[in-house]
């Protein structure tokens, strides 16, 4: 092919560079994945009905290729049937099957891994031949935080929140939902800090916080087998200040700061405050700040008895006075009430951050299959391309200027590397080229995630 010539030389191009990818990087997701065994303890979490002398993609590959898939950018399995022939992609499987001319052979299709989203346990082992644990899978994101800390913790928190996942459609188990005003699913996701604890899909014709007490439980019960004396706070806004969340963290020694909606009588109770605050604002005509605390029960007695609540007040010149509130656990000797909310309660903000890592920058938010469970696999899948995504930043960005990088700017500058694929009887040569811009980075990264 020829173009608009460059100066006085011929400009030409033509497909016979050979082997030739641009997703390199790939080869740090592979690192990260074989540090936490991640492949092999996710394929743990299925039922193979496969006749193993058949098989020509183990589970483990299927499942680097999905999760790896979402973390380079190709959300859809559609995708696959392309990258199947990618020469660094191929370096995911789990088996070392090679074609005549010693290259990796191609990887599996759209249709295996449809298979593979699909399949469910009350199905015909025939037609649902990989069949998930959907619990068994959700447990694993404990177990690999725990597994990350070589030293126990003192204290820890979890954020919990729920948010919406639009719907193509009408899926199952979808349904209207009149705050986000649109058809959606409702996930519930926990964090702690950066490390993703959990991502489960719900219908939306629910109340948000339901069924966040089990999963709560579940997880905190996973911790305390092994972390024992570690001291935990939940923390979340006002959606999940629901009797039966709050009585049994206080029944088993959990800690709790949650934000609460005001009221008329919680506003009556905090004047003094409000008080504090608008003479604050007359006296120096500047914003003022003012906090207290007071303990308050619900006028039906839907609380078992008064809780302690937090009140920060705030006027600004020309502005609508504002007052926000907290029900929590903390005594008056451990945190005053401005500690309990500017130092304890506001971080949780940093929660939003990584919900929008999971689904603005890793596809936690393409729920386009009409099955279920077909979507809550999904969103499990983009939780673990997560999981990998964030263990580089977290064990090997530090230090580097993309320490606090969102997964998309990761993707484009570690990930999306252009490279050759040389092959040889003894070797694999991935050649990059010597203008890449980011080579101090990938090369401090290759240190901390290779096998010493």
């Amino acid at each position: 092919m020829r173009f608009t010539d460059f100066g006085s030389r011929t400009l030409l191009a033509a497909f016979d560079g050979g082997e030739i990818t641009s997703n390199a990087g790939v080869l740090l997701l592979r690192e990260r994945a074989e540090q936490i065994n991640l492949f092999d303890r996710m394929a743990a979490c299925f039922t193979d009905h496969r006749d193993p002398l058949r098989i020509k993609h183990q589970l483990p590959t299927l499942l680097s290729q999905r999760v790896c898939g979402m973390a380079l950018g190709y959300e859809d399995i559609n995708d696959h049937d392309t990258l199947r022939n990618d020469p660094a992609i191929k370096l995911l499987a789990s088996s070392c099957l090679t074609l005549k001319d010693k290259t990796p052979a191609p990887l599996a299709g759209k249709s295996t891994l449809n298979r593979l989203e699909h399949s469910r346990e009350a199905g015909n082992p025939r037609y649902h031949q990989m069949v998930p644990n959907l619990k068994k899978l959700s447990n694993l994101f404990t177990d690999i935080f725990l597994d990350s800390h070589e030293t126990v913790h003192k204290e820890i928190t979890l954020d919990i929140d729920a948010t919406d996942i639009k719907a193509h459609g009408h899926q199952e188990n979808s349904f209207f939902h009149g705050y986000y005003e649109e058809r959606c699913f409702l996930p519930l996701y926990i964090f702690c800090g950066h490390y993703l604890l959990l991502a489960q899909l719900r219908p939306s014709n629910i109340d948000g916080a339901r069924g966040s007490r089990n999963v709560i439980r579940r997880i905190i019960r996973m911790i305390k087998t092994r972390w024992p004396k570690v001291k935990i706070l939940v923390r979340r806004d006002s959606g999940f200040v629901r009797e039966n969340l709050i009585k049994w963290c206080e029944n088993n020694s959990i800690n709790y700061v949650f934000g609460l909606a005001r009221n008329n009588n919680l506003l009556k109770k905090a004047q003094k405050v409000r008080g504090k605050a608008a003479k604050g604002m007359i006296d120096t005509n500047e914003p003022t700040r003012a906090y207290g605390d007071f303990y308050h029960r619900t006028k039906s007695e839907s609380w078992a008895w008064p809780r302690r609540v937090i009140v920060k007040a705030e006027h600004r010149p020309g502005k609508k006075p504002q007052c926000r509130f907290l029900v929590n656990s903390l005594t008056r000797k451990t945190a005053t009430p401005k500690e309990v909310y500017k130092d304890i309660y506001c971080p949780r903000g940093d929660m939003e951050n990584r919900i929008k890592d999971c689904q603005l920058d890793l596809f936690g938010d393409r729920m386009s299959a009409h099955d279920y469970r077909a979507n809550q696999l999904r969103l499990i899948m983009a939780g673990f391309a997560y999981v990998l995504i964030d263990g580089i930043r977290r064990e090997a960005l530090q230090g580097t200027k993309l320490a606090k990088a969102v997964p998309n700017t990761i993707r484009l500058k570690l990930l999306k590397v252009g490279a050759r694929v040389i092959y040889s009887v003894r070797r694999i040569k991935i050649s990059m080229p010597d203008a890449y811009p980011y080579q101090n980075i990938f090369f401090k990264v290759h240190a901390a995630l290779a096998p010493t």
